[in-house]
């Protein structure tokens, strides 16, 4: 647990403190039910009669909120992110690794900085490379020739297969596969060849890729993942895709092969993307959206249909069935209206 004086993490994070200098906080903690020893925030001012019974040691605000609350004040033009920055600085995450573990296994050719943490079990191939301050926690598979930057973490139980690049400050976490071979296959009279896949996966700094994804290597070019991605769980890359710097994706989405993500992207949960189509900078899909088509201009869409009443769904579905004698019948009236305006 971190202890810090409000006056030195004002000073950190770059807000205006209100109050008591000497105050000090340990963790963060929700409005509703912080303590004295805790920060919490506040950024929708529907919300600022929350104010009055907060027991919080110092309240992330904005300037025009300050007037409602009495103790001690962080003011910031954008308290959420204020918060990420303060919630950083009291993490008490525990590392996945303190040491390099005697139970590893480290291939003689690997070369593993000497700042590097390496957990019981981990596997470190040859002519693998482990930057400095790096954390690769137990189980981790590390294939050959496989360069982990400086500051990453690998969470237990993730993969990296050979020749994957990882950048600097990087987060894998746990059952995360990155450069498993993409679905790649030719068809003979029925049966299905398997075609190598020779590509990698290039992953640059600050990328983080959640529990249980699988990012496929390319099949000739690379897989690419550039900088400031963030990957939520169970999401599926599929070979030679390319993800845009600072684009983010929930859990469930799934992206087929070849397809190239501009930067900023946003896409909710279960977004399925087809294949080598484009999407622009800075376009947005809500959840379940099926996208089969390229985007290339920012904006908002959807494509999900919301849940109903089963019967509601089962009326509506019957009907949906029937469009095509709809459409010919409106074909046929709007044949009919033209003639008798003749």
């Amino acid at each position: 647990m971190t202890a810090i004086k409000l006056s030195e993490l004002a000073s950190r994070v770059g807000a205006e403190l209100v109050g008591d200098g000497d105050h000090i906080v340990e963790t963060v903690g929700s409005i509703d039910d912080a303590t004295a020893s805790q920060v919490t925030f506040l950024t929708n001012s529907r919300y600022v009669d929350t104010l009055k019974t907060t027991q919080a040691g110092v309240v992330i605000l904005k300037p025009a909120d300050a007037e409602n609350f009495k103790g001690n004040q962080l003011l910031s033009d954008n308290p959420y992110l204020t918060y990420a920055l303060v919630a950083q600085l009291l993490d008490s995450t525990p590392a996945v690794a303190n040491s390099i573990s005697q139970q590893a296994h480290i291939d003689a050719s690997a070369k593993v900085a000497s700042s590097a943490n390496i957990a019981a079990f981990a596997v470190v191939s040859k002519g693998a490379q482990i930057a400095e301050h790096c954390q690769i926690g137990a189980n981790c598979f590390i294939g050959e020739n496989v360069v982990i930057g400086q500051g990453s973490k690998l969470y237990p139980n993730s993969v990296i297969y050979h020749d994957v690049v990882l950048g600097k400050n990087c987060i894998i976490h746990s059952g995360a596969v990155v450069g498993s071979d993409g679905f790649g296959y030719a068809p003979d009279q029925g049966r299905w060849i398997k075609i190598p896949q020779v590509g990698t996966v290039i992953i640059e700094d600050e990328v983080e890729i959640g529990a249980n994804t699988a990012i496929d290597r390319g099949a000739i070019h690379n897989t690419v993942i550039k900088a400031g991605v963030k990957i939520d769980n169970l999401v599926h890359i599929a070979h030679n895709v390319s993800l845009g710097e600072n684009t983010a994706l929930a859990a469930g989405t799934k992206i087929a092969g070849s397809t190239k993500v501009g930067e900023r992207c946003t896409f909710a949960g279960c977004v399925a993307v087809n294949g080598h189509i484009e999407i622009g900078d800075d376009v947005h899909f809500t959840g379940t959206s099926m996208v089969t088509t390229s985007f290339k201009n920012a904006g908002v869409y959807s494509s999900g249909i919301p849940a109903v009443a089963n019967k509601d769904w089962r009326k509506n579905t019957a009907r949906l069935r029937k469009i095509d004698i709809l459409y010919d019948k409106v074909k046929q009236l709007e044949a009919e209206l033209k003639n008798l305006q003749q």
